[in-house]
């Protein structure tokens, strides 16, 4: 059976709901508030929380079974940390070996009470990567129904392209924000919008940094976005995420806050166009120079 990839324009981040403290019912309305707001893909990584966020997820999924057809499960594997959550590790290591990633992907299935995972992402690129094996593995993956797809995180271009070459990823998340463009010219966005991979891209806001950093950088871009956010009618978290998505390869944000007001936020920059001029204001703010 074939099922086309698809993921919301942006995407709501689990990676903080264990610290969050919410209750069942809060984290149904936050799950909720978010499909409402456009925001119906959901990242998480199997780590998160110290191995607890997949299963407060999945908690609130069990009780609104009708929620799951609604939405799109992203989730990572392949970082083992040192927890007693797991006492068999006995090191902080990276692990994409097949029986890792089988295990990881039962155990997610299982916390997220779900029988498939949308999208399943490496986590960190490692250097004990085989890739026929991992491409195998995600292909049996497939075969069972238990992933329908496959990308990458934090991935380099020739690391994506070596695990590209086996088998298609649709993704590489990376961090990318206007406190952090490496991604824009490194080669990342370029080979995504070549293999038209959209990428995903992790604190979009620098973490909230675009908001609190005092160094020179960070006030400079700030003013800048916040004369540019101002002719446009919406806010600096708006205004930061519509000049990510004006980029050509047509990236997917995570938005990880336990405010929807912030889902909101995010949806209005999807109603922001900017011009190149207005997109390389921002850019020569981050670089500290106009462009040659």
């Amino acid at each position: 059976m074939s099922h086309r990839f698809t993921l919301s324009p942006m995407v709501a981040g689990a990676w903080r709901l264990a610290e969050w403290g919410f209750s069942l019912d809060q984290r149904q309305a936050w799950i909720e508030g978010n499909i409402e707001r456009g925001l119906s893909s959901f990242d998480h990584a199997d780590l998160y929380g110290d191995y607890k966020a997949e299963s407060l997820f999945g908690e609130a999924l069990a009780r609104s079974p009708g929620l799951r057809e609604r939405m799109q499960l992203v989730t990572k594997c392949g970082i083992k940390l040192v927890t007693p959550a797991r006492p068999a590790h006995g090191a902080k290591h990276y692990d994409t070996s097949a029986a890792h990633v089988r295990l990881s992907v039962e155990n997610s299935l299982r916390a997220l009470r779900t029988d498939r995972v949308d999208l399943l992402l490496i986590h960190r690129p490692d250097a004990l990567l085989d890739a026929d094996e991992l491409a195998a593995t995600f292909e049996q993956l497939r075969r069972d129904g238990k992933v329908l797809h496959f990308g990458v995180s934090n991935f380099s271009v020739q690391q994506f392209e070596l695990l590209h070459a086996r088998i298609p990823l649709v993704t590489n998340q990376v961090e990318c924000s206007p406190l952090h463009l490496d991604a824009i010219h490194d080669g990342t966005f370029d080979q995504a919008q070549r293999v038209r991979a959209r990428p995903m891209i992790w604190s979009p806001l620098a973490g909230g940094g675009l908001f609190t950093r005092q160094d020179e950088t960070a006030q400079r871009v700030r003013r800048v976005m916040g004369e540019v956010a101002a002719r446009h009618g919406v806010s600096l978290t708006a205004l930061a995420l519509a000049w990510l998505l004006r980029l050509p390869c047509r990236p997917h944000p995570v938005i990880g806050s336990r405010r929807l007001e912030a889902s909101d936020e995010a949806r209005a920059a999807l109603g922001v166009t900017l011009s190149a001029e207005d997109w390389y204001r921002v850019w020569s703010a981050a670089a500290g120079r106009e462009v040659t």
